[in-house]
């Protein structure tokens, strides 16, 4: 063999060689950054600044369900950077991506769960929840908040059912009475009698008209007007629209608790919900007894309880009064006009306002409904400008006198102040109001 054949001979080998040791630390480094890539938390490139344009709640997880990102609208539903995942169906999510079989990298999962957004009271809203695995380690989570969808659906089906079926009484006695008014023309006494009952049946059908328009626009999609509101205010205006009601009825309305709490939403709303509590415990207490309205601030949360010691409700119909034109005493709600809105309506104005309604009742010892929202803070009020001093005047001791009002606020916010009465006890003082319908 020539120096030449050997030259190339070794050539060789060492090509060999040197290809076998480039292809091991090939392998070596591939197995590093695998290893690497798999036990990485690191999020890729532009995945947080996408997380930060959504509106929807996304946010990255890892294997330890640690949030590592977050979009704003996450942290409606107590998901920050830096926290852990409250939800046990979320986690299971993820253990379920996670061992997925599927070979592909970005293996997806979709569920449907409840959960609550915000502090309680807060009712847990219906969430589609969408996981998608982005690394070995990572998980990607999108939510999408689908409840006012679903009510909007569930009102739709609702309200054609419902009504149809309720408006069929009243327009048929309204029909049926206007034939009897016509056949009866020559008969005055017989026609005023009919008359009677028709402007009674056109009452009830305006009440129902105007209740199912409130409950419609409730359920819909639109955002209520959020402002500061004083339960103070709230209480006052429900009891003076029910005190022609409660006089009537010989029943005594008793206003407790603490004064100068605030909440947010809409005035108007909140105190037709505390007015149909209190047009339900009239219509159902006995003459001679007393309906009581208390509030009070406990751990941020503003609860109005209206108490009466009437007919009470059996257990087994306590779930099914929130419903609507559902009625527990369907001859006395007859009696009574009632229209089974009444109820619908405080807990749909209720949870569009962030909270709850709860309900204790027993047969023959009476019933306690109670509403419970989140408590804000009083706002500031600016002191009105000082004006140029005035002499001072004589005080006098006639009847129109200045002195403390009788239930006055007292000036700390959560401080309980004197009793004010609606009702028998209270004289007629309070006549202005416009007298309730039971619901």
């Amino acid at each position: 063999m020539d120096t030449t054949q050997l030259a190339l001979l070794a050539l060789l080998a060492g090509i060999i060689i040197g290809g076998s040791i480039s292809a091991v630390v090939v392998a070596a480094m591939r197995a590093r950054d695998r290893a690497h890539a798999e036990m990485s938390v690191e999020i890729p490139d532009g995945v947080r600044g996408v997380l930060h344009g959504m509106d929807d709640a996304a946010l990255v997880v890892d294997a330890s369900f640690t949030v590592l990102a977050a979009s704003a609208a996450a942290a409606a539903f107590d998901l920050v950077e830096g926290g852990t995942l409250p939800n046990d169906e979320l986690r299971a999510l993820v253990r379920r991506v996670r061992t997925s079989d599927a070979v592909a990298t970005e293996t997806s999962a979709t569920e449907t769960m409840r959960m609550r957004r915000g502090a309680p009271p807060a009712e847990p809203r219906l969430v589609v929840v969408r996981a998608s695995r982005i690394s070995p380690r990572l998980t990607l989570f999108v939510l999408r908040d689908i409840t006012e969808r679903e009510r909007v659906e569930e009102m739709r089906r609702d309200f054609v059912a419902n009504t149809s079926h309720e408006l069929k009484t009243p327009v048929g006695a309204v029909s049926l009475l206007a034939e009897a008014i016509e056949s009866a023309s020559d008969d005055p006494p017989q026609v005023r009698i009919f008359a009677t009952r028709l402007q009674a049946e056109a009452n009830r059908l305006a009440l129902l008209t105007s209740r199912i328009m409130n409950l419609s626009r409730l359920q819909a999609s639109d955002e209520l007007p959020q402002r500061d509101v004083s339960v103070d205010e709230v209480i006052a205006s429900a009891l003076d629209a029910h005190a022609i009601q409660a006089d009537s009825a010989g029943v005594e309305v008793v206003r407790g608790g603490a004064r100068g709490l605030y909440v947010h939403g809409d005035a108007q709303i909140l105190s037709e919900a505390v007015g149909n509590l209190i047009a339900n415990a009239i219509a159902y207490s006995p003459r001679g007894s007393s309906v009581g309205v208390g509030i009070k601030a406990a751990d941020r949360v503003v609860e109005i309880t209206v108490t009466d010691r009437g007919i009470g409700i059996a257990e087994g119909e306590q779930d099914r009064v929130f419903e609507r034109f559902y009625r527990a005493d369907p001859a006395r709600a007859r009696r009574t006009g009632g229209s089974g809105l009444g109820l619908s309506i405080v807990k749909h104005a209720v949870q569009r306002h962030g909270g709850e309604v709860r309900l204790w009742s027993r047969p023959g010892r009476g019933s306690t409904f109670t509403i419970r929202l989140p408590q804000i803070d009083a706002p500031d009020i600016d002191p009105a400008p000082k004006r140029g001093r005035k002499k001072k005047r004589p005080a006098t001791t006639s009847a129109g006198a200045a002195g403390p009002a009788v239930g006055a606020t007292s000036a700390a916010g959560g401080a309980t102040a004197p009793r004010t009465i609606v009702g028998p006890a209270a004289g007629k003082n309070l006549a202005s109001g416009r007298n309730g319908d039971p619901a």
